[in-house]
């Protein structure tokens, strides 16, 4: 198991990798303004569920097989960044109906698609867990019970990070009056589509 310093660094390292904003901050904000906090939770959800599953690769040796497998994730990243793009747009045109009844909102389990599409859109997620996680291992320990030990701090302060916005953007959206609701949405639609072309754009 890592000696106490090197986990307490290991938590500060997790922390700053969390709060920069990324596609998935993006879609969790994005959906908190014009859905309310429910929504960017339930991304969050999502994200962790692809989170798990990446550390589960990664934990029992899948990364190599991973990484062989370019054009997958190629078409992936490629999918992911259209979804996100078709997203923003939809925000764009709403005209203003984040403020129609709970009862029209999309249903819970699409938001919890989103946030696993999106995390699983970005493969250098799943790559960069395969060269930042092991400089952290015990090299006199059993590698795989530190690395799911070292996911899960991962994805736990994932979590707390990213449901703080979710909390934060979903009370802004809650005190926007009328006038300015189509201005949030353009804005989060915006943000949506910025993170849509950053995602197509990038490079392994």
């Amino acid at each position: 198991m890592p000696e106490y310093a090197a986990m307490l660094s290991y938590i500060a390292a997790c922390v700053a990798i969390v709060v920069v904003p990324g596609p998935s901050v993006t879609v969790i904000v994005a959906n908190s303004i014009r859905h309310g906090a429910r929504a960017g939770l339930l991304n969050v959800l999502g994200t962790q569920i692809g989170l798990a599953l990446m550390i589960a690769v990664l934990a029992f040796g899948l990364a190599a097989i991973v990484g062989a497998m370019g054009s997958v994730f190629e078409i992936l990243r490629l999918v992911g960044a259209a979804y996100l793009i078709w997203l923003g747009i939809r925000m764009w045109r709403s005209g203003g109906s984040s403020l129609q009844p709970a009862a029209a909102q999309p249903a819970g389990r699409s938001f919890v698609l989103q946030g696993f599409v999106v995390i699983w859109s970005n493969p250098k997620a799943l790559l960069f867990f395969g060269a930042f996680i092991p400089q952290f291992i015990d090299p006199a320990g059993g590698a795989v019970w530190q690395t799911v030990l070292l996911g899960a701090i991962f994805m736990g302060v994932a979590t707390v990070c990213d449901s703080l916005y979710a909390f934060a953007a979903g009370g802004a959206g809650a005190r926007l009056t009328r006038a300015r609701v189509k201005l949030a949405e353009r804005i989060a639609g915006s943000c949506l589509i910025g993170g849509g072309l950053w995602l197509a754009l990038s490079r392994r």
